[in-house]
């Protein structure tokens, strides 16, 4: 099983995903502001409700516990991305004084000053991304129960940033969630049983506990039980193609007892299963908790049987208060599962019109037909490229921002402000069954000939491995953008066969290509709207989009046109750190 660590996960850019990208049950966001007057990005600053200290021994050194604080930027677009712009975040401390003493890592871009700690950091970017932790550790002569807060603030010239106060109290329950053996290498209809597990390994009892769900597109769990609250995407989540479960469990779970769900959960694996991930969590309940861990997002509750825990052994006898959880990164456990199945891309061209100078709007781009949805959950890397040659004798004089011009040849091209022969669209880090990207191409006819014709290619986003290894179709991955093609709605939408076994015979529009109204997402976000070539060069972002318009997939073969990337992820969610992000990317399997 693939690993990654929570504090690397909060580090990691949201977006998509899941995206995927924040582990809900790793970091407790803060509520998102509105956008303020300024025009200035609102960061969120956000973290646990509450924090459990380990009690100060008699003996020995004091055990720290790790205090997590996040930056939730909502409201911007990937491509916004700003490396440079430096900020900071202060701690008041003083609400903590008798109560916890703090420290910082050697490494650490904070310092700590009497009753104040400051973290310098720099960048300013969409989704959820982390700080470096402050560790606490509870004050000489503290006693089992004191508690404070502390109140966070953040200063930037390039953004605004809401507060955010945590409270840190000496002892408290410390749920610890057991591992379950999950059989990853799945098929379509599978179903597996969820014994899920904890114990309260702390000094308090806690009182109810917050069970968290956090599973992608592929999995389902049939039963939606009535103590749960249901979320599929939306604010809070790691996205499209995700659900969240919080269910409530009443009952007090005491100091050193261990508990299983009275009935186990059902993981079942369905027809869009391919690369999918199941999170599970567990939390003492609380109204603070259940705030944080919503985030914001709307939520429908389960019509079914009630969700029950009960003890495995006898449970030992302790105190009742409620307490923060001492250590809050053994509460969760994430398991893998690889699915043997296929998603079909096809691409779709068009067919535009026009005089000698006259300008013209054309729609390429692809869909999923299915049967799978694919996330690279883990890697946070773009599923796809779409590939577009532009037709000899135009010109392009605007393109979708997540576009970026690329040369002849398919190279790298330094300058993205002139219009370029070739231009290469990264999707996302996941892509929904469905779904799929949507290209609004602006060009002009410079001089007009009959039938000149640019590729539509979907590939794979390297250029020295352009095959998509899920897609048992490559014959339908090209279609073709025509200008002033011969006849009045003629079909135009073979070439002879090539390569990846075309017939050369022309083919059908994706069967699914959902209605333009609707609108509906490849990931996230609507239909890619067009910018100004002129304007510099897109950035990889959520794949989305509309209908798929006047769609010429192809059977014939064509080049593969375009260069290799790496894009920036992630849901949840279910995301790549580049270096300028302090994070190390990943691949996956």
């Amino acid at each position: 099983m693939t690993r990654f660590s929570p504090r690397a996960a909060l580090r990691r850019a949201a977006g998509s995903l899941a995206a995927a990208g924040l582990l809900a049950a790793a970091s407790l966001a803060g509520a998102a502001a509105p956008a303020q007057a300024t025009g200035l990005p609102v960061l969120a600053i956000g973290g646990p409700a509450e924090t459990a200290l380990h009690p100060y021994p008699e003996s020995g050194e004091p055990l720290h516990s790790t205090l997590g604080i996040t930056l939730d930027n909502p409201g911007a677009d990937e491509g916004d991305e700003d490396y440079e712009t430096e900020f900071t975040v202060t701690f008041d401390l003083s609400g903590i004084a008798g109560v916890a003493d703090v420290a910082v890592e050697d490494t650490s871009d904070c310092e700590v000053t009497g009753t104040k700690a400051v973290c310098t950091d720099q960048g300013i970017w969409p989704g959820l991304r982390g700080i470096d932790d402050l560790l606490l550790t509870a004050a000489e002569g503290s006693e089992e129960g004191d508690s404070g807060t502390i109140r966070v603030t953040g200063q930037s010239k390039g953004a605004t940033f809401t507060p955010f106060t945590t409270r840190v109290t000496v002892g408290g329950a410390d749920l610890v969630m057991e591992e379950l053996p999950f059989k990853e290498r799945t098929n379509v209809g599978d179903r597996q049983k969820a014994p899920i597990t904890f114990a309260n390994r702390g000094t308090r009892a806690a009182d109810g506990v917050l069970l968290g769900l956090v599973y992608s597109r592929g999995l389902d769990i049939p039963e939606r039980y009535s103590n749960c609250e249901y979320t599929e995407g939306g604010p809070g989540s790691r996205g499209p193609g995700w659900i969240t479960a919080l269910c409530s469990v009443e009952g007090s779970f005491e100091a050193g007892a261990t508990y299983t769900l009275a009935t186990p959960l059902t993981i079942e694996v369905t027809d869009r299963a391919f690369y999918d991930m199941f999170v599970y969590s567990i939390h003492e309940n609380s109204a603070a908790q259940r705030t944080a861990q919503r985030a914001g997002a709307p939520s429908e509750r389960g019509t079914g049987a009630v969700l029950k825990a009960v003890p495995v052994k006898t449970p030992a006898k302790g105190a009742t208060a409620r307490g923060g959880d001492l250590n809050p990164w053994d509460n969760f456990h994430e398991a893998d599962f690889r699915t043997e199945n296929t998603a079909d891309f096809v691409a779709y061209g068009d067919k535009v019109a026009g005089a000698e100078g006259t300008t013209v709007t054309a729609d390429i781009g692809f869909r999923n037909e299915g049967p799978a949805w694919v996330g690279y959950l883990r890697s946070g890397e773009p599923v796809a490229t779409v590939d577009f040659t532009v037709p000899p004798g135009t010109t392009v004089t605007a393109k979708p921002d997540r576009c970026r011009a690329v040369t002849a040849g398919g190279g790298y091209r330094e300058d993205q402000k002139s219009p370029a022969p070739r231009y290469v669209c990264d999707t996302s880090m996941s892509v929904l069954d469905g779904g799929g990207l949507d290209l609004p191409f602006e060009l002009r006819i410079d001089r007009s000939s009959v039938g000149a014709e640019g590729a539509v290619t979907i590939r794979g986003p390297w250029l020295q491995n352009p095959k998509l290894p899920f897609d048992p179709k490559p014959a339908n991955n090209t279609a073709y953008l025509i200008v002033n093609g011969e006849g009045e709605g003629a079909d135009s939408g073979g070439t002879t066969g090539g390569a990846d076994g075309g017939s050369g015979e022309p083919s059908t529009p994706p069967t699914s290509a959902p209605d333009p109204e609707e609108s509906p997402s490849g990931t996230t976000g609507p239909s890619e709207s067009a910018s100004p070539a002129t304007s510099g060069g897109g950035s990889a972002g959520t794949t989305g989009g509309s209908g798929g318009g006047g769609g010429l997939a192809s059977t014939g073969s064509a080049a593969l046109i375009a260069s290799g990337t790496a894009a920036a992820a992630l849901a949840a969610g279910l995301l790549l750190f580049t270096a300028a992000r302090r994070r190390a990317a990943v691949r996956h399997a």
